[in-house]
């Protein structure tokens, strides 16, 4: 069934997770939960986020280590340091960053 969610943060976007002390690029986004059962249940109950909401494919670094990281919508929010993420597949996939936020140079 088609989903109606519109995703409230944009590929580019610099975020950090509500909970745990990491932050990141979005580079890719579902409009509804898309991993396996296994990672969903592995996740603790009382932090558990609802499947029917965006989630988000970050490029994501936390005390000098880098990894990607896959985040419902109601657990990020908007990280406006402007502090570039050190990550090592940014320079992959974006072109460039204004400001807080990256881009990708179309073709």
């Amino acid at each position: 069934m088609a989903s109606n969610n519109k995703a409230k943060f944009s590929i580019g976007e610099t975020v950090k997770h509500r909970h745990f002390d990491f932050r990141g690029v979005i580079y890719d986004v579902d409009f509804e939960f898309n991993n396996s059962e296994e990672w969903y249940q592995s996740i603790p109950k009382d932090v558990r986020p609802r499947k029917d909401q965006p989630f988000y494919h970050l490029l994501a670094e936390s005390n000098e280590v880098t990894y990607e990281a896959y985040v419902s919508e109601q657990n990020l929010l908007l990280d406006k340091s402007k502090e570039p993420v050190k990550h090592p597949l940014i320079e992959e996939i974006f072109s460039g960053k204004k400001g807080a936020n990256y881009f990708k140079i179309s073709n």
